[in-house]
């Protein structure tokens, strides 16, 4: 048996909900720290005077009794661990860890016992449940009746709100209520606030930011009370958590922060953390409403009855005194510009982030704090709007994520040396140097040195373009290669071609404007197309030919990757490829020289068989399908020759006026619909006319085409 039991997974129950943990047995005290909250209460082994082993919801349990009158309840254990704890508690603590059956009849009537700040209800003298006083928030009493309200914990699905017993009266003594009595019992140890006697000290229309607005605080010996002109709140000094004094970063203002568990409650809305906003150049002389004899027994030294200085100093003093807990401060971080925060937001609103020696706290609206034990991983992103600031992600080991943006790109190095001191896990580690060396590394660049698959792509995109400027020194199988682009503007060519001759219709003149109409529209989106850049060619590939080398890096991979593999297990590619790339960055350069010896024999050996395989004739040849769109491209322009030479039989001189023309021009006009019959004989014999000049002209055209 060693010096220390440790176990994981222990819940506490903490007014209806479980809150998970670790405890701790060792020789000089019994430890027991949440995950949640992270606070940690320590019993020391002196005071343990009760130890019993029960059977709970949660498997086992073991319920601990100190000689202060505390319980400390722990659920969660095995049935493997009974023998473990029996024998630690006998040669450590020298007592038994006693065995305890719980009722589980049902039954609704038994005996109520109060044992410390516990109401327990036997029945038969085993335990059917047990109320822990604290959580009581009200006691009311009626004829023969005592209710019991409790407080509402909002991390339960469920919470109960209420229990009311049934008490008997007592016939053998009239003189004592047996109500009365059972709930001055409860009324002792509950946690029920009743502002008796006056205050400790009052300080007057101190501002709040959460709850927002000015209060007066009066400090009383168990809790601190908050009124302002709208609300008052209560706070018991046992909710206290931590207490943090943070300097603002204008160093003309403090913060104040009390962080609280259970929160404070307005409607539905909850405050977990009280901050108050001091200026550092108001003063105050404090006086206690105590004696000096009171002060010194109570407080043993920690308070004065007099006391002055800053306003700040005042309240965290006197708060650090009652609530016995620790002021926290920022450590030895210290930004950019000398403060010790970072300027950011978080859900849209703006802040400070200080990082702690124990952790992160943002402040304010809302207020955030996070340990470092309950961090998973921590990232450095790229800012979404602009390249002069970086994103801050925390995540936690219970999956949450926080996202601190807009962060000062000056401040980076800064915080990722603080992060880097106190061991954080960072996603992407690596990226550091690129931030600190060049600033325009948070704009959409490809010089990230970590990404392994991207310097893969990049030495295999370097060796293609030296093949390809080898490929083009030569001047050999530089055909063009189809491109879609080509034969749309054939088409265009075509159908312009045909638009400029005229043609002969019989038709009525409604059939010949609609005509014009769409001609007019087409040779207008012929003329954009032809406008269009025509697109770049791309270089078919030669499968006949030799095998480009491979890079250094990439002869090193093939020759390592099943070293990879066997070292770590179960890999997938997308890792091999980043492990590579981290493993390739530490060779250093007489390592790195074999395998670039080797890609420079590999290149020479390249060149050798290309040339080789261009003097024997080896290279790629023109398509078939490029030489028709060459012979296609020549037909075009005789047909465009052969327009133009149509154009001038016609009669080539500035006057003359097309078809065409005239049919728009006609349309357009608002007087065409009024012309007389004899205007349209007129067209029509010119119409004819020109037929008959254009069936002349015809056999010249073909002749030319077919030459």
């Amino acid at each position: 048996m060693g010096d220390m039991l440790e176990f994981n997974d222990i819940y506490q129950e903490v007014k209806g909900s479980w809150n998970d943990g670790r405890l701790r047995f060792s020789k000089q005290n019994v430890v027991y720290k949440s995950n949640k909250t992270g606070k940690v209460d320590s019993i020391p082994a002196g005071e343990l005077n009760q130890a019993q082993w029960r059977r709970v919801c949660l498997g086992h349990g073991i319920k601990l009794g100190t000689s202060t009158g505390h319980i400390y309840k722990y659920d969660g254990f095995r049935d493997t661990d009974f023998e473990k704890l029996s024998e630690f508690f006998k040669l450590n603590y020298k007592m038994e860890l006693s065995e305890k059956d719980m009722s589980v009849k049902g039954w609704n009537w038994g005996t109520a016992k109060f044992s410390g700040p516990l109401l327990s209800f036997d029945i038969n003298d085993h335990t059917a449940f047990e109320i822990p006083l604290s959580n009581v928030s009200q006691c009311a009493t009626g004829k023969n009746e005592v209710t019991l309200e409790f407080h509402q914990n909002d991390d339960t699905e469920v919470s109960l709100m209420e229990v009311r017993f049934y008490v008997p009266p007592n016939q053998t003594d009239e003189r004592q209520d047996p109500v009365e009595a059972f709930a001055q019992n409860v009324l002792t140890k509950a946690d029920v606030i009743q502002a008796t006697g006056d205050a400790v000290c009052i300080f007057k229309e101190l501002q709040c930011l959460t709850p927002r607005g000015r209060y007066d605080i009066r400090i009383y010996p168990t809790f601190l009370h908050l009124h302002g002109k709208t609300f008052d709140y209560k706070i018991p000094y046992t909710t206290v958590l931590r207490l943090f004094l943070l300097p603002h970063k204008d160093q003309r203002q403090m913060f104040f922060v009390i962080s609280l568990d259970p929160p404070i409650k307005q409607g539905q809305t909850r405050y977990h953390f009280l901050i108050l906003l001091f200026s550092k150049e108001e003063d105050i002389n404090l006086t206690l409403n105590m004696s000096e004899e009171d002060v010194e027994k109570r407080f043993e030294g920690k308070l004065s009855k007099n006391m002055s200085g800053s306003l700040y100093e005042m309240v965290s003093r006197v708060m650090k005194a009652l609530v016995n807990r620790k002021i926290t401060v920022p450590g030895n971080f210290q930004g950019h510009s000398g403060a010790q925060c970072i300027t950011c937001s978080y859900k849209a609103s703006s802040g400070l982030l200080y990082p702690l020696e124990r952790g992160f706290i943002y402040v304010h609206k809302p207020p955030v704090h996070l340990r470092f034990e309950e961090i998973s991983c921590v990232n450095f992103a790229r800012g979404t709007t602009t390249t002069r600031s970086f994103d801050f992600e925390i995540e936690t080991k219970q999956g949450n994520q926080y996202t601190f943006s807009s962060i000062e790109r000056e401040e980076y190095g800064k915080l990722f040396d603080f992060v880097n001191a106190k061991k954080l896990n960072i996603k992407n580690r690596g990226f550091k140097e690129g931030m600190k060396g060049n600033i325009n590394e948070y704009s959409d660049s490809d010089e990230d040195q970590h990404d392994a698959y991207l310097e893969r792509m990049k030495a295999e995109g370097k060796i293609r373009e030296e093949g390809n400027d080898s490929d083009d020194s030569d001047g050999s199988g530089s055909d063009e290669s189809f491109n879609p682009g080509e034969e749309d503007e054939e088409i265009a060519e075509e159908y312009d071609s045909n638009a400029s001759a005229s043609d002969s219709s019989d038709e009525g003149d409604d059939s010949e404007d609609e005509s014009a109409k769409k001609k007019a529209k087409k040779t207008k989106v012929v003329k954009e197309k032809k406008e269009r850049k025509p697109r770049k060619e791309k270089k078919q590939k030669d499968k006949a030919g030799p095998k480009r080398p491979m890079s250094a890096y990439m002869l090193w991979l093939n020759s390592s990757r099943e070293r990879i593999k066997s070292e770590n297990p179960g890999i997938s590619i997308t890792e091999i490829s980043k492990k590579a790339g981290e493993m390739w960055r530490q060779l250093n350069k007489d390592e790195k020289e074999e395998w670039e010896t080797k890609a420079g024999e590999a290149k020479r050996q390249y060149d050798k068989l290309k040339k080789e395989y261009k003097e024997s004739g080896g290279g790629p040849t023109s398509s078939p399908r490029k030489e028709k769109r060459k012979s296609g491209g020549k037909k075009d322009e005789k047909r465009k020759s052969s327009s133009g030479e149509k154009e001038k039989e016609r009669g080539g001189n500035d006057s003359f006026k097309s078809r065409e023309f005239i049919e728009t021009s006609d349309d357009s006009s608002s007087d065409s619909d009024h012309k007389s019959k004899s205007k349209k004989k007129r067209k029509k014999k010119e119409s004819e006319e020109e037929e008959e000049e254009e069936a002349v002209s015809t056999p010249a055209s073909s002749e030319e085409e077919s030459d």
